[in-house]
């Protein structure tokens, strides 16, 4: 189905434009900082909720650009569903599973998009947004919190000043 649909759309190249962008925000996500030091659970929900994080800061960006980067954040976020995709199948998951499993995942992506979104426009704190998405409740001590948010605060404002296309180009600003 996936490949029809590029082949349809001709989506496969301008998607495969993007996989360096992606793979930056993964290794982002996959920075062992926010384990060892943020207290983010060094678990598989930890590392999705880490991507996620990275992810929506990133389509964020992007969406304060305007329509002109509008193909790219779906695109970005067609990838992070292949991603999410394989990732569960590799775990053992079926078809019937994956497919439920896969839309609760974008769900969730979605929510930490609004969430962050909403941090980062003064309407809720940071550390509210964090208290959800990356802690789901359990807070960790203040030194592990103050770590993520500082990080996640400075990666923001990195991506604010840096011009989308670097972005785009797979050319994060690195994690302070």
């Amino acid at each position: 189905m996936k490949r029809l649909r590029e082949k349809l759309f001709g989506g496969a190249k301008r998607r495969a434009a993007l996989e360096p962008a992606y793979a930056a925000i993964v290794a982002h996500g996959r920075d062992p900082g926010w384990y060892r030091h943020g207290g983010v659970p060094d678990t598989t929900d930890g590392r999705f909720d880490m991507l996620a994080a990275i992810l929506a800061l990133v389509l964020i960006r992007l969406e304060a650009e305007g329509e002109r980067h509008a193909e790219a954040s779906v695109l970005l976020t067609e990838l992070f569903i292949d991603d999410m995709d394989g990732q569960l199948r590799q775990s053992g998951f079926g078809d019937v599973v994956v497919g439920k499993r896969v839309g609760k995942l974008i769900g969730a992506l979605g929510g930490r998009i609004g969430a962050y979104r909403e941090a980062f426009s003064g309407n809720d704190t940071l550390r509210e947004a964090m208290a959800r998405n990356l802690h789901r409740g359990v807070e960790p001590e203040a030194e592990a919190i103050d770590y993520a948010e500082k990080r996640l605060q400075a990666f923001h404002d990195a991506l604010a000043a840096q011009d989308a296309e670097r972005c785009l180009a797979g050319e994060l600003p690195p994690l302070a």
